[in-house]
């Protein structure tokens, strides 16, 4: 239970700040709420949906998704409703963020703001306006998302491999993740400020409860679902050889779409991960559930090093490829109606849930670069639009790596199609359900 502070050193009695969510929707492990706490009497919590999620982009695709949308506002509700219990409100505001904030400053009188650094090259620039165009607020910006910050990688950013293997090396060798924050152990007084009603987004939605079948919202569903995943079903034990199944739910860990909204902390998976293999069982399966966590951290802050090359055609190589796109060919694919049947019922999957498994992705990207001969940047898109776990790092990184224009020492990587349909769906059992 957090309790609203009874006193505040001196120095802090005039500060009041603004606590920014952005890919950090949860209270635990929360460093960045707890850093601002520090510095202000008052506090205001606020999330703003910006406009441009729903306005098409330069590939004729908004880039959040009805599947997105719902799961984003599961996630918001539930925060809200947690902070509600701790006596203070959460603004939900939509509209332009820029004109969001500055509404926010001018009716508020904040001294300071409080984020998560983010890696994303959006969310870089977001924040690099605020502090060029509010000199007169204290930015306190802290790191949040993934295992490690600036400080703990063992090599400058510029510096940084853009190879995986010597990435992990490096890292492995020398730095451990962060240690979990501790719970905040209370929280300034709240503060809402006069805006205007319109800028105000109403949620009030049914929230769901946490299911062992499907995808929730939230930090409550979040914390649930890694409970049961590790200890329930301690399918941590098996997760290296069932984690490339098409269409089971416990065969891989599912941690995905919360930790890419930062409902589920990183730095907690590993947490409760080193729980399991010090009082259930440690194999190469629990390894590897942080093997694929570097993979996450190594997209993060190559995006970071390369900023806007990370959405070029040519990626961060500068190297074109030998694709085009074609209007019809990149409808066909994005309804599943290529003629390849374990693409097509990859991609229907997709459509219908907003989710589809690593090895899905990989077989419908490796189709639609190498058997298509499509622009990877029109799938990235797609997957942006369609995914409940849309992170601009992995995603984008991963369309990258399957163009051969990213960070695949071999040049390209091209799956077959037949020979991983026997592998995955010997039975046909995956295809006769999506087809």
């Amino acid at each position: 239970m957090i309790n609203n502070h009874t006193q505040h050193q001196c120095s802090n009695l005039n500060q009041r700040g603004l606590f920014w969510f952005r890919h950090d929707l949860r209270l635990h492990d929360q460093a960045a709420i707890a850093a601002l706490c520090k510095k202000v009497a008052q506090i205001t919590f606020v999330y703003i949906l910006d406009d441009k999620n729903f306005s098409p982009n330069e590939f004729g695709l908004s880039p959040m998704g009805q599947h997105g949308h719902t799961f984003l506002l599961q996630t918001l509700e539930d925060l809200k409703r947690q902070l509600a219990g701790l006596g203070h409100e959460l603004l939900v505001l939509k509209g332009k963020t820029a004109e969001c904030l500055a509404n926010l400053f001018q009716a508020g009188q904040y001294t300071h703001i409080g984020v998560s650094q983010h890696c994303g090259y959006d969310e870089t620039a977001q924040l690099n306006a605020v502090k060029r165009f509010s000199n007169s607020l204290t930015v306190v910006e802290t790191p949040t998302f993934g295992l490690f910050d600036v400080s703990t990688l063992p090599f400058s950013i510029e510096d940084m491999p853009d190879v995986f293997s010597p990435f992990r090396r490096k890292i492995e060798k020398h730095s451990e993740p962060l240690p979990v924050h501790d719970a905040l152990a209370s929280l300034p007084d709240a503060f809402t400020p006069p805006l205007d009603e319109s800028f105000h987004l109403t949620l009030d939605i049914d929230l769901p409860a946490p299911s062992e079948t499907s995808f929730v919202g939230g930090e409550t569903a979040a914390l649930s679902h890694l409970g049961t995943y590790l200890f329930d079903w301690q399918s941590a034990s098996s997760y290296k050889e069932t984690r490339n199944a098409l269409d089971s739910w416990q065969d891989s860990t599912k941690f995905s779409a919360w930790l890419a909204n930062g409902s589920l902390s990183a730095r907690e998976v590993v947490r409760q991960v080193q729980l399991f293999e010090a009082t259930v069982e440690k194999n190469d399966s629990t390894y590897w559930i942080y093997f694929e966590l570097l993979w996450r951290e190594f997209f993060h802050w190559l995006q970071y090093k390369y900023g806007a090359k990370w959405f070029h055609f040519s990626g961060i190589q500068g190297k074109t490829p030998s694709t085009q796109h074609c209007p019809e060919t990149f409808r066909l694919w994005c309804e599943g109606k290529t003629g390849y049947p374990i693409v097509d019922a990859c991609m229907r999957q997709l459509a219908e849930t907003g989710y589809m498994s690593n090895r899905g992705r990989q077989l419908v990207a490796s189709c639609f670069v190498h058997e298509l001969r499509q622009d990877w940047r029109y799938g990235s898109a797609w997957f942006e639009h369609q995914l409940i776990d849309y992170e601009v790092g992995s995603n984008w990184g991963n369309w990258l790596y399957l163009a051969g224009v990213g960070s695949d020492p071999r040049g390209h990587r091209q799956f077959n199609l037949i020979k991983q349909t026997e592998i995955y769906d010997p039975k046909g059992q995956f295809r006769k359900k999506w087809l």
